[in-house]
């Protein structure tokens, strides 16, 4: 089985992990464009490293709402979405 044995890093890490795999794909349906443009968008204005930085914070909200707070984060950084 491919998720029987521990994952190699932290628990932490693999829960920020899953976290950030699901919020790109919301952030990707939530603005109509595919996954892999939502991930180079948010790490090209910055709301990737956010999202790390405050995650502890992050996964407590909503979908929508930290949605709403990294789309804000990335037009600070000149995103326009």
């Amino acid at each position: 089985m491919l998720f029987r044995s521990q994952p190699s890093i932290s628990r932490d890490k693999y829960n920020m992990l899953q976290y950030t795999v699901a919020f790109v794909s919301e952030f990707s349906a939530h603005f109509g464009i595919s996954q892999q443009q939502a991930l180079n968008y948010l790490v090209r204005f910055k709301g990737l490293a956010h999202l790390e930085e405050f995650y502890n914070i992050l996964h407590t909200h909503s979908f929508n709402d930290s949605i709403d707070a990294l789309a804000k984060v990335c037009r600070n950084n000149g995103g326009r979405l």
